[in-house]
């Protein structure tokens, strides 16, 4: 079963992207707050992360910048409100799986993580010495 790490700060929406992920089967771990959801990804290693942008403290964009610092390789989703392109171009480049904006179907998310699950996660290559 895979394993999705929700960082959101609103209930509403934790628990609207919380209930269809578990009937999808996903076992969801979730976090209010950026600093909880960095506690809980250094913790549970979480195949999949949704990630909000729009967050007291630590926003969203420090979070990307933190695990990334740890691993380039970890699938990210963003889910936000903020849809301005130029805030889709910062996450994109620190490599984002997926953007998506608030609002959009629970079916996009799904179907968007059964893609990512499918896909493997990149093995960098380094000679050896």
């Amino acid at each position: 079963m895979a394993k999705i790490l929700v960082i959101e700060d609103e209930a509403n929406v934790r628990t609207l992207t919380e209930m269809p992920l578990k009937r999808l089967g996903y076992e969801v771990l979730l976090a209010d707050n950026g600093w909880k959801g960095l506690e809980l990804y250094r913790r549970e290693h979480p195949d999949v992360i949704v990630l909000d942008l729009i967050m007291p403290g630590m926003d969203g964009v420090e979070v990307l910048r933190q695990i990334r610092t740890v691993d380039v390789h970890q699938r990210v989703i963003v889910v936000t409100a903020d849809s301005r392109p130029k805030r889709e171009w910062e996450v994109r480049a620190l490599g984002v799986s997926e953007f998506l904006v608030k609002g959009s179907s629970v079916h996009s998310l799904g179907d968007t993580l059964k893609r990512l699950l499918k896909t493997p996660t990149p093995v960098i290559y380094t000679p050896a010495s």
